[in-house]
């Protein structure tokens, strides 16, 4: 199981003037650092949760069929199954049909049945699903819990910026960003 990225976000949920009253920051001298910070922030928190706050597109590749027949997809919530195709014997994709076929988005994980799920020729990789995840196009969708985590993390970061260079963010995390996430995070045994 293996996820690819296809179309990111095209917005952050957090404007700038919302990170900027939060940093009580009145120039424009920083803004491309702080618009750098709030990218940060926001693909930290969807790696640690496995939440897209933003409306994506991304690509499951899978080896086969799960033998109980139900896709668990651990990027959430799950809007849309765009696409899936099966790679035959000749290594020429076959469109799979999404005409019978249930999608509980919401669920973490979220889950996917098909109805009838054509024999893959490649041992790896042979299977491709694409989907939309995400809360929406603007941040006005997203918790706000993750949104405070967000502005939290971003303020520690502008705080150390001097110490810690851009490119090796997020150094730290500060008082209080656990507990803001930990209902957003997957736990498995």
């Amino acid at each position: 199981m293996t996820y690819a990225l296809i179309t990111p976000p095209t917005a952050e949920p957090l404007t700038l003037a919302e990170v900027k009253a939060h940093l009580r920051l009145d120039g424009a001298d920083e803004d491309a650092l702080v618009l750098s910070l709030v990218r940060t922030a926001r693909q930290f928190i969807e790696r640690e949760t496995g939440v897209c706050l933003i409306a994506q597109v991304w690509r499951l590749y899978l080896d086969r069929w799960p033998r109980d027949g139900v896709i668990r997809i651990f990027k959430s919530p799950v809007q849309a199954i765009q696409t899936i195709r099966v790679y035959g014997l000749d290594g020429v994709p076959v469109q799979v049909s999404l005409e019978d076929h249930l999608l509980d988005g919401e669920g973490r994980p979220a889950r996917l049945w098909l109805k009838n799920t054509p024999v893959t020729g490649r041992t790896v990789n042979g299977i491709e699903i694409d989907f939309a995840a995400g809360y929406g196009e603007a941040g006005t969708d997203v918790p706000d819990t993750l949104k405070r985590a967000m502005l939290i993390h971003i303020g520690h970061m502008f705080a150390f910026r001097g110490v810690v260079s851009p490119d090796q963010q997020p150094a730290g995390l500060p008082e209080g960003y656990e507990r803001l996430i930990a209902p957003f995070r997957m736990r498995r045994l």
